[in-house]
């Protein structure tokens, strides 16, 4: 027999998220979702195998969504300027979801499918890193993004940032680090700054850039 008439599997999913953000993952039970959407308990097994099946249908949904976050922000054609709303939208989610953001980095997630999870949220995320950093180091570069961008938005949603001073400056700050980090430093042919002979000696305060590391002509420090 089907479910009571006043559920569905996407309202048991919609409940589970909300529980999830109000009481955490550990106190997530079927009981409380069947009493979210009106139905006795037993009722709920027919549109869900278990808790663990619960989880399961919740990060199906976080994935859909993180996918159609990805595709709202890779949309100018300039893979520098997509990154930076797709990292942007990544962490406006989390703000919105950290409950759900978090769960998404549990290492053993409730069923198989954490990869294919992955792959189907980061399609668009490794097709701008391609494009920005060269197919070569997509896999590296996809990783460096990705750990730094998790690695903040998991250090502010836990207020770790202790020592004051403008959270939204680091933000843009390490995000535009993060963009010369990854695009490939061009390669330079004989006699040029960074080929082979004398002019390959920077002068004080001309050290060449490379990967966003070294000075930078113009630019002031990291808290101007």
């Amino acid at each position: 027999m089907p479910a009571h008439a006043q559920t569905s599997t996407a309202a048991v999913v919609a409940a589970g998220r909300r529980l999830l953000e109000e009481r955490g993952a550990e106190a997530l039970t079927m009981r409380d979702v069947a009493e979210a959407v009106g139905v006795r308990t037993p009722s709920l097994y027919k549109r869900v195998r278990g808790r663990a099946d619960l989880f399961r249908l919740i990060l199906e949904d976080v994935a859909d969504e993180l996918s159609s976050v990805a595709d709202a922000a890779a949309v100018s054609g300039d893979p520098a300027t997509d990154l930076r709303a797709l990292l942007t939208g990544y962490r406006a989610f989390a703000h919105a979801n950290p409950a759900a953001y978090a769960l998404t980095y549990t290492p053993r997630q409730p069923d198989g499918g954490a990869t294919a999870r992955s792959e189907r949220s980061s399609a668009v995320l490794l097709r701008v890193v391609a494009e920005l950093a060269g197919p070569e180091q997509l896999l590296p570069a996809a990783r460096t993004v990705v750990a730094w961008a998790n690695g903040f938005i998991t250090m502010e949603l836990a207020g770790a940032f202790r020592l004051g001073g403008d959270v939204e400056r680091a933000w843009d700050f390490g995000l535009e680090r993060l963009l010369d980090a990854v695009r490939p430093v061009p390669d330079s042919g004989p006699g040029s700054a960074s080929g082979p002979g004398p002019a390959s000696s920077p002068g004080p305060g001309t050290g060449r850039r490379r990967n966003g590391t070294g000075p930078r002509s113009g630019a002031g420090g990291p808290e101007d």
